[in-house]
């Protein structure tokens, strides 16, 4: 089934930020040195919180037929940094970047 124009754009925003998102962090070894790095943490957050705004705008045809990915802990996620960014877990956000965004990633590839 073909992807309507407004879902394809917003697939290619999450990509971007999920590249920014890597590259941001790809020298830093760990959860600690992330976030010790005020301005690298910021752009990283920021990105996620880019991701869930996307997430949001996604058809719901869009979603239901790509069931596999959890659409709505992603977009939960931008909601907690939104809401709670003083109470973020720098080690959360670590895992996410190494377990969650690379499968992500891949998925979107193969959608798109």
């Amino acid at each position: 089934m073909p992807i309507k124009q407004k879902d394809k754009n917003c697939l290619q925003n999450i990509l971007d930020s999920i590249n920014k998102i890597s590259s941001y962090t790809q020298f830093f070894q760990n959860a600690d040195e992330l976030y010790s790095d005020n301005k690298s943490f910021d752009a990283v957050l920021m990105n996620f919180v880019i991701i869930g705004e996307m997430v949001a705008k996604l058809s719901d045809e869009f979603k239901q037929n790509n069931s596999d990915v959890d659409w709505s802990n992603i977009k939960g996620f931008r909601n907690i940094i939104a809401h709670q960014y003083f109470g973020i877990d720098a080690e959360e956000v670590w895992g996410i970047i190494l377990n969650e965004l690379p499968i992500l990633k891949k998925e979107l590839e193969k959608v798109i």
